[in-house]
């Protein structure tokens, strides 16, 4: 039986990740309050709230994945870096994104935070290109 051994990057950002999970229990805990309606919020906001919670939960999900597969590649340096990071920051920033584009009384447009979101995608692309390319490369 072969045994797993994460290299000490991707252990130390997988347990970063792994604790950052609260964060989005309580962000399901805030959207169950908004589906009640004890938060008042546009069709908009509530949209880009879902958006917000399920790229958090999918994306930190992934991220855990990338790490294991980033350590089955030979990327090191910067590359190992983008490829072991790209995804989990863009857990942070999409997720980001989505809920300060959205924030304000009343608001039925996103504001200039959805640039946040933008970047996000960005470093999403980066992490998962840059890893695809490292596993068909190694």
């Amino acid at each position: 039986m072969s045994v797993l051994e994460l290299s000490d990057a991707s252990r130390i950002i997988a347990g970063v990740v792994l604790i950052t999970i609260v964060t989005i229990e309580f962000g399901g805990y805030f959207m169950t309050k908004i589906v009640r309606g004890q938060v008042p919020m546009t069709d908009f906001q509530k949209s880009f709230a879902r958006a917000g919670h399920a790229h958090a939960g999918v994306l930190v999900t992934l991220s855990l994945i990338c790490l294991v597969l980033a350590d089955a590649t030979s990327l090191d340096g910067f590359f190992g870096w983008v490829g072991r990071i790209g995804v989990p920051l863009a857990a942070i920033l999409m997720s980001a994104g989505f809920f300060a584009a959205s924030a304000g009384r009343g608001r039925t447009q996103p504001n200039g935070a959805i640039a946040v979101l933008w970047v996000g995608a960005a470093s999403l692309a980066a992490g998962t290109l840059t890893l695809g390319l490292g596993l068909l490369t190694a």
